[in-house]
């Protein structure tokens, strides 16, 4: 998938052809999983998100980061990642399956690949 931006399109592309020719598709890949999950986490804005939304998904913070974010407050959180993702989660918009539908099969099963062993590291 590409950025939606682009000028991050053209550095993305500048970039790859900066690196060695064997690593290019490596990276190629980790920018195409980046790039569906930007736009899946910018997606969560076109929700308009509420102040519901936000003290909701405060509670489910721990305690130490619960307090951090609500310094932050409600208009400094909106492009927080956990926040987006709770917002897209809350409206049945679940990132796997998300990204299942925006990458193509074979990125989405080198995907799947990626997570399953950080679930290991867990």
């Amino acid at each position: 998938m590409k950025h939606p931006n682009k000028e991050q399109q053209e550095n993305q592309k500048k970039f790859l052809e900066t690196i060695p020719e064997e690593q290019r598709e490596e990276h190629a890949l980790l920018l195409r999983f980046g790039n569906a999950s930007y736009s899946y986490h910018q997606g969560a804005q076109a929700l308009e998100p509420s102040e519901d939304d936000y003290k909701e998904w405060l509670e489910g913070l721990r305690e130490n980061i619960r307090r951090d974010m609500e310094i932050k407050g409600f208009e400094g959180c909106k492009g927080v990642v956990s926040f987006t993702r709770y917002v897209n989660e809350k409206n049945d918009i679940g990132m796997l399956e998300w990204m299942k539908n925006n990458l193509s099969a074979e990125d989405f099963k080198a995907y799947g690949k990626l997570i399953e062993g950080r679930k290991a590291l867990d």
